[in-house]
């Protein structure tokens, strides 16, 4: 029950401050366990979306995941005094563990030198770009900020608040605004939801955005089943077709995926002809 209550004060300090850093939660038998260790962990688990989950279930996986690192450690430890790793069994088992590594990874370091070895050049690069522009448009998007509010009134006080203000006295205002009276997730950052095109946001909020011009706060209270906004553009960029250096990266990418395989399908048929396989 101790251990249980420091693994707890541990994980709340962890998840209270940061998750990043190296400094050690707790030490079991003389082994450390960082905030690292716990955030890669948990980076793991979630396939890199740890960030993503809500503070509350933060603290609480990290919590769980702390617990599962100590209860290892101290597993460890035992089997090590109880000479499990000089048992048959285990050597018999750590062999078979190397021996799939080993075989994993020179497959995987295999694989990668075929693939740095592809070359695509420029001209492919260049040609592929020509007949495929229609791919490389960038949409219209706008770069808006919104204090969200439950009532219509808030909204319209907020609107009132605003309304004899412009340009950067305006947009300093409204971030503190958003910053003290928002309750939507981008309060903190001032409202702001950086640029996104069209439909990505509620029907009603997106054709308002859309609609305004940059500079400008939303004359009225724009209702979504989130409660009410009120809507400040900061910037517009228009539908363009991206140039050739912008998604040449992302093209020569592509283009060498696709003469991975082939390439690939190539080597397997050559190493299967000088194979024995019975």
């Amino acid at each position: 029950m101790k251990m249980m209550k420091i693994t707890k004060i541990f994980a709340s300090l962890l998840f209270a401050t940061t998750l990043v850093g190296a400094n050690t939660i707790v030490t079991v038998n003389g082994t450390e366990i960082t905030q690292q260790d716990v955030y890669k962990g948990l980076m793991n688990a979630t396939k890199g979306g740890f960030n993503q989950v809500p503070p509350e279930k933060q603290a609480k996986l990290g919590q769980q995941f702390l617990q599962e690192l100590i209860a290892k450690e101290l597993i460890f430890g035992d089997a090590k005094k109880t000479g499990v790793l000089k048992s048959k069994k285990f050597k018999e088992e750590y062999k078979k563990v190397q021996d799939d590594i080993k075989k994993q990874l020179a497959i995987k370091v295999w694989q990668e030198n075929l693939h740095e070895s592809i070359k695509v050049s420029n001209k492919d690069l260049k040609s592929y770009y020509d007949k495929n522009k229609e791919e490389f448009y960038e949409k219209e998007s706008v770069h808006a900020r919104h204090v969200l509010l439950k009532t219509k009134a808030e909204a319209n006080a907020v609107i009132k608040e605003l309304k004899s203000l412009k340009g950067d006295k305006l947009k300093t205002k409204f971030i503190e605004v958003a910053k003290a009276k928002s309750i939507g997730p981008s309060g903190p950052r001032g409202g702001d939801l950086s640029y996104f095109a069209r439909g990505r946001m509620f029907p009603a909020f997106n054709d308002a955005a859309f609609s305004m011009k940059v500079g400008e706060v939303s004359k009225e209270p724009v209702q979504t089943q989130a409660g009410f906004h009120v809507i400040y553009i900061e910037d517009k960029k228009s539908k363009k077709i991206l140039g050739f250096t912008e998604v040449k990266s992302f093209i020569e990418k592509r283009l060498k995926a696709e003469k991975f395989k082939s390439v690939m399908q190539t080597k397997m048929q050559e190493l299967e002809k000088k194979a024995t396989i019975k």
